[in-house]
């Protein structure tokens, strides 16, 4: 007779991919004790360590708690097959949905995205990821994650991409910027000026591309923090460029920013879901793609000023 749960074991797979407990209990939501007793229980039941206890360096699988785990996620992956079919079955929509989104837009469109589909559908535990667009790919091959909202940056052929709407860039300059008070401004008026890069993987090739091949800008400043990002085009470091503008024309220490259009032919980003090729088969994964859908429809997410696209239906 089996004396261990799925819970216990989804814990263990948050430890082994964290290794960390603080950082695994961050990640499902459950504290720190609990999750300590569940892997102290496992290893008594399974009669094996599964990690090796390093104070500096946290923990660390042991060689069997390596095949422990890549079978742990096998059973998990299997449970929540069996929860598919049964909702297909009764219609209902529940279980764990594991989300991922792009850092990038994350803290302005996620919270209001996952609040309103959470009252929606109380019965489907929903955890959040911030991630960079490589990390999203890697996290949904290793079906880490289920889906996750990102851009249509140099999308591989293996995910499969759910466009929601077409986002152009934008200047973000500081108040005193030279170029603050222009209507619009063109990539040829900004070349001569430091810019503040948003360094991501993949994010970053997109903006330096709105730039002609020879006339790369004049990079002052790089940081992979959004809003790193505005407190330096605040305070006079140079100008940045994104696609998602934030709630209010301020930078996280007050400083005033202005937010100016691109003019000329630049190239638009698509804002969607991505998720790997079979994952709509869920019901919790096919209720988040209409949701996202409706709520881009209706305007009800902020921050995004764009042409909505088709819907779920329309794949990349």
């Amino acid at each position: 007779m089996l004396r261990y749960t799925l819970r216990q074991l989804e814990y263990f797979v948050a430890v082994g991919e964290t290794g960390s407990i603080a950082r695994a209990s961050e990640r499902v939501n459950v504290s720190s004790p609990s999750i300590s007793a569940a892997i102290t229980q496992l290893e008594q039941e399974f009669g094996l360590p599964l990690f090796v206890r390093q104070h500096a360096q946290g923990l660390s699988l042991t060689q069997g708690g390596r095949q422990m785990l890549e079978q742990a996620r096998v059973v998990l992956r299997e449970a929540s097959v069996m929860m598919d079919i049964a909702g297909d079955i009764s219609g209902a929509v529940r279980g764990p949905l594991a989300v991922g989104c792009l850092v990038t837009f994350a803290q302005v469109v996620l919270p209001a995205l996952r609040r309103a589909f959470e009252d929606r559908f109380p019965d489907v535990r929903l955890r959040q990821h911030e991630l960079n667009q490589v990390e999203i790919y890697s996290r949904l091959r290793r079906s880490e994650i289920d889906l996750a909202l990102s851009y249509d940056l140099d999308l591989p052929s293996d995910l499969r991409f759910f466009p929601l709407i077409e986002l152009t860039p934008f200047a973000i300059l500081g108040e005193g910027h030279p170029l603050a008070d222009r209507a619009e401004v063109s990539i040829d008026d900004l070349r001569p000026h430091p810019m503040v890069l948003l360094d991501l993987p993949l994010s970053s090739d997109y903006f330096l591309s709105l730039f002609a091949e020879g006339a790369r800008p004049r990079i002052a400043e790089r940081t992979r923090d959004m809003a790193v990002m505005r407190s330096l085009v605040g305070n006079g470091f140079g100008y940045s460029i994104a696609n998602v503008r934030p709630l209010n024309d301020r930078a996280p220490d007050g400083r005033p920013l202005r937010f100016v259009p691109l003019a000329g032919p630049v190239r638009a980003l698509r804002m969607g879901l991505l998720t790997a090729q079979d994952a709509d088969r869920s019901n919790a994964v096919r209720a988040f793609l209409e949701h996202a859908t409706q709520m881009v429809r209706d305007g009800q997410l902020p921050g995004l000023r764009g042409v909505a696209s088709a819907g779920p239906g329309t794949l990349a």
